[in-house]
């Protein structure tokens, strides 16, 4: 299996941060992060690229190895992210790509296929909802308002100690229901990317707080019927921050679209439910 070192590819004149596994000839799937690359673990990717598919993971913008300008004050919207999915999959010449997106890469995931829907021929929708971050619709389940509030209680770290960073993520792990050890070894590579330990940046690398200041209209959901490529929806049963109500209803308003709940998973994607994933998408095409 061939997989680059991280690079960056310019796709409509926005660097975005990429890793690729598998061969370069085989179909592309294309996986946006929540918001970094790193939200989609090795394993997964690993069993792509065993499964005959060129894997590219990437950095959303303001993370990563991507365009960082002020995540504070964002210039672009969700749309503009989702235009750089269409770009990133034609500047790799993998269009029509499978994409996949994850948390917040859900939502860009979503309109993405939406508004450019002939650069995509697959969608993944992992651990992510219909509405942009804000209140949900009154039929979707909202966060979960105890976990919520201990994560809210949790004192931010000092941003310059990488040590301190991710011993920040694995307690949030802890209380999300994922595994804090996997977390923290994350987050530490998250931090080694980073550029810089600015709280913005950080929080935007670490946090993904960046989407509380987006553009993220109009809506989209109601245009959900609108998407004819398979779909999948993967979607962990313990999930406290979008619960499982969330992926149930994507899975309801695409047409055609397969559910897959993980009875053991949070919010992140365990590596030992890799394989099942990995499989799931491959039946996509």
């Amino acid at each position: 299996m061939t997989r680059i070192t991280m690079t960056t590819v310019n796709a409509d004149e926005i660097a975005l941060g990429i890793e690729s596994f598998g061969d370069d000839g085989a179909p592309l799937v294309l996986l946006a992060g929540g918001t970094t690359m790193l939200s989609w673990p090795d394993a997964l990717c690993e069993h792509l690229a065993a499964g005959g598919r060129r894997v590219v993971r990437y950095d959303l913008r303001d993370s990563g190895e991507s365009t960082t300008t002020d995540p504070e004050a964002p210039a672009y919207t969700l749309r503009g992210l989702a235009a750089d999915a269409a770009a990133l999959a034609d500047a790799l010449g993998g269009r029509p790509a499978h994409l996949a997106g994850i948390g917040v890469g859900g939502m860009v995931a979503q309109v993405a296929v939406l508004e450019h829907p002939g650069a995509f021929s697959a969608l993944t929708l992992v651990g992510t909802r219909a509405v942009a971050p804000g209140p949900a619709d009154d039929d979707l389940p909202d966060h979960d308002q105890a976990t919520m509030s201990r994560l809210f209680a949790h004192p931010m770290p000092d941003w310059a100690d990488r040590e301190a960073v991710a011993e920040f993520a694995a307690a949030g792990a802890e209380i999300l229901g994922d595994d804090p050890v996997a977390a923290r070894a994350i987050a530490a590579r998250v931090w080694d990317r980073t550029p810089g330990t600015a709280p913005a940046v950080q929080l935007a690398n670490q946090l993904g707080v960046v989407f509380s200041r987006l553009d993220c209209e109009p809506r989209w959901r109601e245009r959900l019927p609108e998407i004819e490529v398979p779909t999948l929806v993967v979607h962990g049963r313990r999930d406290r921050f979008f619960p499982v109500g969330n992926g149930e209803a994507i899975a309801r308003e695409i047409p055609g679209a397969r559910l897959l709940v993980l009875e053991e998973a949070a919010t992140a994607i365990p590596d030992a439910a890799a394989g099942e994933v990995a499989e799931a998408m491959l039946t996509l095409g």
